[in-house]
């Protein structure tokens, strides 16, 4: 059996060209979910970032190893992130403005721009509005883009406290900003899903979100 180190060593030496057993071996070091090692399947690194159609999941392992040589940067991936929370903000309510101020708060940290203290005001903005939308009984697509909104912004507010506390938090903070990352893409699909009334809009717009990923995030290129 290999060691993490040794399983890890070819994604992080900014190769693409990684064989099925090492990525699988990789992601299960990530503890990564079981169905997404179903989907991955035979398929290389490269292979599956090509066919994914689940921004959630490429949002989650470009966080888990920013970084390293190759991979996005923590602050692409909160631009990704942001993104695709922004997908959603159609199904805010008229005259709501606290979900898009938190995405434009995680763009300004991304950008050099912003301070914990101010994201962490404008995180905690939008949660209130999913949750003031929730006790009022608007829809379940305002709530949903709401919290995408605060996920994307969470993003951004593990890593800036992760660059605080520097060493001692860096680890725990990245995967919770890798896992905050994830769940924009997937709150902006249930929003996409709640609107339509349909669950196949949910897949629908992760694929959709997964495109804009692949378009924002490189993965290691081979030699």
């Amino acid at each position: 059996m290999k060691s993490q180190r040794e399983i890890e060593s070819s994604a992080k030496k900014g190769k693409s060209n990684v064989d099925n057993q090492s990525l699988k071996e990789l992601l299960g070091t990530l503890s990564t979910c079981q169905e997404a090692l179903q989907f991955v399947g035979d398929q290389s690194l490269a292979e599956s970032w090509k066919n994914c159609q689940r921004a959630d999941w490429m949002l989650w392992l470009c966080g888990r190893m920013e970084g390293q040589a190759g991979w996005p940067t923590r602050q692409k991936v909160v631009l990704a992130a942001c993104a695709c929370a922004e997908t959603a903000l159609k199904f805010v309510k008229a005259g709501e403005v606290r979900p898009a101020k938190a995405i434009e708060a995680a763009r300004a940290w991304a950008r050099g721009e912003a301070t914990l203290a101010q994201v962490r005001a404008d995180t905690a903005a939008a949660y209130a509005d999913a949750y003031d939308a929730a006790d009022a009984a608007y829809s379940y697509a305002d709530v949903y883009a709401a919290f995408a909104a605060a996920s994307a912004a969470d993003a951004a507010k593990a890593y800036a406290a992760a660059d605080a506390a520097k060493a001692y938090a860096e680890a725990s903070k990245a995967a919770d900003s890798a896992d905050d990352a994830a769940s924009a893409a997937d709150d902006a699909a249930y929003a996409a899903a709640a609107a339509a009334d349909d669950v196949a809009a949910r897949a629908k717009a992760l694929a959709e979100m997964a495109d804009i990923v692949r378009g924002m995030l490189e993965i290691p290129k081979g030699d």
